[in-house]
């Protein structure tokens, strides 16, 4: 059994994480709180990359950034233990493994040997990259620098790699990185890398997957240059790709970039499956469907510009009020279906539709998001790509699939919306997996007995575990919604998503105007609604 790996407070023991002796009367330690250093040498918040935080409680006082502490932090006891710690750790998931006399690669001849003094910033944000580092002795911290301001993110250690991406995308270096001791390093320049690209796929997969997850920054990130947008901001991930909030350059238009992940990107056959679906769902428009701006292939991999959204996603929605009414419930199906009709009449099914899929825009618009698993109808889905919670029993055996496949996974979205859960427990993903291969889903009625007939009906049939008892199309859908439809959007609570803003409005009038008065409002009421404004007005006479 290795090490267990201690947080700076339990080594130091302060007492200043949250609920510690001191914690009270002294303050919390920033280190034991950002969640956004999590997992830096496989610590908990910044517990073992305490050094590169500013604002931490060490001793008495309160210290400043890292630039300013660094000197002391250095000479720490627990600073010296981290370092030690990790040079002998996880050498599985360190590049130096495949480079070791006796291991699994003889030492690369042509990689030079390049001694580093303490303090050196050895790699530069901005600069063209056509050198990466293994470090054989020593430590670097990576610092991005953004808005003028400087940002530690990360911690390097012997056995890493240091500055791969930019000889893997070509690109230029994302963050500076400093020596923060003395370091003696390898030097792979871009020729010994074309060598291992064209001679060593472990290798290279290695390098592609460790690429992959160091873009995964939960930190901040510099701007990325993307043809003719940039960038920005990482605001969403899933296991195909990573998504950045950005804008057009030109235009200063904002939208959204989702960039396919790196080692999925250098497997070509992939690769050309998902470049050939994204210029079909390009041709997507409809007005609950994110529509598509453009497709950009560079830096070894592909980019997604689609539109930027105001709301919130129907998961975060349903964690703030665990369930929906019925009626809004209804309109959203309704508009789910719509969408999914017009993607299904175009030949392709979404092959994911689940709620952190859906986008509930301020006027209760509905935009379904994350076509990137799209594929034409009729297709044997092998890889059983999807999110499992709301799969079909189709798609999980790897069958052929249709638009019933989208239907089933929209009826355990629909389950979730009215009663706050999904239907079968999900503790065990093995049972979960015979329970929808084998079993129909419980009556949603049990948990809300008030639920409307037409409601109740479209969620049963629409997860019937046999697709020929489901509904053929999601037009099939959408009639059998229609009865109670109408009586819902006319009578639904308005929903007021997290970001929304509101204006209340007075007016005071004289009794001979009132004609005209309402004259104005109903006008004024048309256009709001064309905006996707909700208003309401009240009266006092």
């Amino acid at each position: 059994m290795g090490l267990k790996k201690l947080n700076c407070w339990e080594v130091m023991q302060c007492g200043k994480e949250p609920g510690g002796r001191n914690a009270d009367t002294l303050g919390v330690c920033k280190a034991a709180t950002d969640v956004s250093f999590d997992g830096i040498n496989g610590g908990k918040c910044a517990g073992r990359f305490c050094w590169a935080v500013a604002g931490t409680l060490c001793g008495e006082n309160r210290q400043g950034s890292f630039a300013e502490k660094r000197d002391s932090c250095l000479n720490c006891r627990f600073y010296q233990r981290v370092l030690a710690e990790e040079s002998v750790a996880n050498l599985r998931n360190k590049f130096l493994r495949f480079i070791l006399p006796g291991g699994q690669r003889p030492l690369i001849p042509e990689m030079t040997f390049r001694h580093i003094p303490k303090g050196e910033r050895f790699i530069t944000q901005g600069d063209v990259g056509d050198q990466a580092f293994v470090i054989q002795r020593g430590s670097c911290i990576v610092v991005v620098e953004k808005t003028g301001e400087l940002h530690p993110i990360d911690h390097r250690g012997e056995g890493d790699i240091v500055g791969m991406m930019s000889l893997l995308t070509g690109e230029r270096r994302h963050a500076h990185v400093e020596a923060e001791t003395d370091m003696d390093v390898r030097v792979i320049d871009q020729k010994n890398f074309d060598a291992i690209s064209s001679h060593d796929p472990d290798m290279m997969m290695f390098l592609t997957e460790l690429v992959a997850d160091r873009f995964d920054s939960r930190r901040p990130t510099a701007d990325r240059t993307i043809g003719k947008y940039i960038a920005a901001d990482i605001i969403g991930r899933g296991g195909y790709g990573i998504v950045y909030k950005g804008k057009h350059a030109a235009l200063n238009m904002p939208v959204v970039i989702k960039m396919m992940r790196h080692h999925l990107a250098m497997d070509e056959a992939f690769s050309a499956i998902f470049h050939n679906e994204a210029q079909i769902i390009a041709g997507l428009k409809h007005e609950n469907i994110v529509r598509v701006y453009d497709i950009e292939e560079r830096y070894r991999t592909l980019f997604i510009i689609m539109e930027y959204l105001e709301g919130e996603s129907l998961k975060h929605f349903l964690e703030r009020h665990r369930a929906l009414p019925p009626a809004i419930a209804t309109n959203f199906l309704m508009q789910i279906c719509s969408g999914l009709d017009y993607a299904h009449q175009k030949g392709i099914i979404h092959r994911d539709i689940n709620t952190s899929n859906v986008i509930i825009q301020p006027n209760d618009r509905i935009k379904i998001l994350d076509f990137g698993l799209a594929c034409p109808i009729g297709t044997e889905d092998f890889s059983s790509a999807g999110t499992l919670l709301y799969m079909a029993p189709e798609q999980i055996e790897s069958h052929a699939l249709d638009q019933r496949t989208d239907i089933y996974a929209l009826g355990i979205t629909a389950y979730e919306m009215v009663t706050g859960i999904r239907p079968f427990p999900e503790d065990d993903l093995r049972e979960l997996k015979n329970m929808r291969l084998n079993r129909e889903i419980p009556d949603p009625a049990e948990r809300v007995p008030d639920l409307p007939g037409p409601l109740r009906e479209f969620i049963i049939k629409a997860c019937r575990r046999d697709p020929e008892q489901r509904y053929r199309t999601a037009a099939e859908a959408i009639a059998a919604l229609s009865p109670s439809a109408e009586a819902a959007v006319r009578n639904r609570p308005a929903v007021r998503p997290e970001n929304a803003d509101s204006i209340r409005l007075t007016m005071n009038y004289h009794p001979r105007n009132r004609s005209d008065l309402n004259d104005l409002l109903k006008e004024f009421q048309e256009k709001a609604r064309g905006l996707g404004i909700q208003l309401k007005v009240e009266r006092r006479e």
